[in-house]
């Protein structure tokens, strides 16, 4: 099977047809280069996808990735990178392996078909040329036989004739003569020319075109297996990212395999834990019979030392049932008293470990100051010693400054870690105790709130504000006759009231509420005649007295 056999006399179509087969291939080359910008593209949104996911440093979101689902997410995130970047290496061996080869082939391609159909061409003005040689002969031959013949005729006409001198007969057959001898040379040369074309174009059908179709046969292969071993490439491109894919795959199904509820509960239990004990029960009231104050002025004053007052209380439990500190949108306390013992002790921990980092992150750089130092003392050359006196100097004062400040939050943390397990206990007894010897104890935690008439109302549990201003404590304490006292409380924690119009109270104290929790976080008590002020109401155990309308004013 041979071009140049079979399709001798197909020229044309054998041009039109490799041109095809180069528009083949440019097209194929178009497409696998669209395919490397589809994939360029891909990875890029993958990347921008797993880059606006990621938790934003020093956020909320930074924090939440301390859970195992939020951890698996994030590996997710991780992986979508490495993912994204397997399709830029598909782009990028797609392009050098495929697309850069096969431009520099079709280059070549179509300088070696020019130069065949070049050849072709060239063969074909030959024989064509051939041929005209040929014609222009044959015609010659065939004019001069004519004219020979008519010589021939007109000779035996004139040698026929009696009436025509002998000379004009002579003349007539010499002119035949030399006709005759024209024709023969026409027809030599016309025989020379013959053979001379019938050997070109023997050669030209038989050995010039078959050479010259038998290269562009074989030129036309060589495209074909090549555009069939750039597909082979395409398919090789994609199955060597197939393992990492499948790796990254792997790791994204091992991050979610890692995701343990369990571990995410106890870490809501750390992140929100206050460390108090819940409320205990509220006693049945009865109210067939007539509710009376049983207890006098005095013996609220002297229930320290006499034994609890027996008071009676409204019944309706708030819709919170536990004495959350209010958030404070000032200034947080530096020893966070304004927190839960639980959550207070995570944070005073979280501070202590941050300045151990900050003394150690000092104490490195103290070292490497000192190293640098002692270089300079042995090689004088290459700095002075004393210019980083100064600069050690700056670094010790910084240590001690940070040893200072973490000894401050570790006494703290001492403090509460201390007191945390006994101060529950202790709540524990006060509860029971004050449930035994009042059978209508509302639990402050309860947050009870009883309108001026009698009638018991369930308010909305309202976020307050922790801070309450000197301003507003002035007008509270402007008044000039003394509030009169609604029911005791029992101080569950000692709080320092260092603010202007709020009071200190030690644990264990019981004082006097003269106005209950607004909704802002704070109860205002009275220990004296000369003391009142606020305290948190998470800080205290509050007994209100249900007949606090009509109450006579402590003294």
């Amino acid at each position: 099977m041979s071009w140049g056999t079979e399709l001798w006399d197909q020229f044309d179509n054998l041009e039109k047809h490799t041109q095809w087969g180069i528009d083949i291939l440019e097209k194929y080359i178009k497409f696998v280069k669209e395919r490397t910008e589809i994939e360029l593209s891909y990875a890029k949104q993958l990347r921008n996808l797993a880059k606006k996911y990621q938790p934003k440093k020093n956020s909320k979101e930074e924090e939440e990735y301390r859970y195992t689902a939020c951890k698996a997410f994030l590996s997710t995130l991780n992986e979508m990178n490495d993912y994204a970047g397997q399709h830029e290496v598909i782009s990028e061996n797609m392009t050098s392996n495929i697309t850069v080869e096969l431009a520099r082939y079709v280059q070549e391609l179509k300088q070696e078909r020019k130069s065949y159909f070049h050849d072709g061409r060239k063969a074909q003005q030959h024989i064509e040329i051939c041929w005209k040689q040929l014609e222009s002969s044959k015609r010659r031959f065939e004019r001069d036989c004519k004219e020979a013949d008519r010589a021939q005729q007109y000779f035996e006409k004139m040698d026929a004739d009696i009436n025509v001198t002998k000379a004009d007969v002579e003349k007539a057959r010499q002119q035949a003569q030399v006709r005759h001898q024209m024709a023969e040379d026409s027809k030599a040369d016309y025989s020379s020319i013959l053979q001379k074309f019938n050997h070109e174009q023997h050669e030209y059908y038989h050995t010039h075109i078959p050479n010259i179709f038998q290269k562009i046969q074989e030129m036309e292969e060589r495209r074909i297996v090549r555009i069939g071993e750039s597909m082979k490439t395409y398919a090789e491109v994609d199955r060597q990212v197939i393992p990492i894919i499948g790796k990254c795959l792997d790791e994204i199904v091992k991050a979610a395999e890692s995701i343990d509820q369990k571990n995410d509960s106890q870490l809501v239990i750390e992140a929100y834990k206050s460390g108090f004990e819940p409320p205990g029960d509220i006693e049945f009231e009865d109210y067939t019979q007539p509710m009376k104050r049983t207890v006098s002025d005095n013996s609220l004053s002297n229930s320290r030392g006499e034994g609890k007052p027996e008071l009676k209380f409204g019944g309706k439990s708030k819709g919170k049932l536990w004495p959350f500190i209010k958030k404070n949108k000032g200034a947080a306390p530096e020893d966070f008293r304004n927190l839960p013992p639980e959550q207070r002790r995570k944070k005073l921990q979280q501070k202590v470990d941050e300045l151990n980092k900050e003394i150690q992150k000092e104490m490195d750089q103290r070292d490497a100051i000192t190293k640098m130092k002692d270089v300079y003392l042995k090689n004088p050359q290459m700095g002075d010693p004393a210019s980083l006196d100064h600069k050690l100097t700056e670094v010790s004062q910084n240590i001690e400054k940070l040893r200072l400040e973490a000894q401050k939050f570790e006494a703290w943390l001492a403090e509460v870690e201390g007191r945390l397990p006994a101060r529950s206990e202790q709540a524990r007894r006060q509860s029971g105790m004050f449930d035994a010897q009042n059978p209508a104890t509302v639990n402050s935690c309860a947050q009870d709130r009883e309108s001026p008439d009698g009638s018991y109302t369930e308010e909305q549990s309202q976020e307050g504000e922790g801070k309450v201003l000197a301003t507003d404590f002035d007008d509270e304490f402007d008044e000039e006759e003394p509030l009169p006292a609604i029911g005791t409380c029992k101080a569950l924690y000692t709080f320092e009231g260092q603010n202007e119009g709020t009071i200190s109270v030690v644990e264990g104290e019981t004082l006097y509420v003269i106005e209950e929790d607004k909704g802002d976080g704070w109860t205002r008590i009275r220990r004296n005649e000369d003391e009142e002020g606020y305290v948190p109401t998470s800080y205290v155990e509050v007994y209100l007295d249900k007949n606090a309308k009509g109450a006579k004013t402590y003294i």
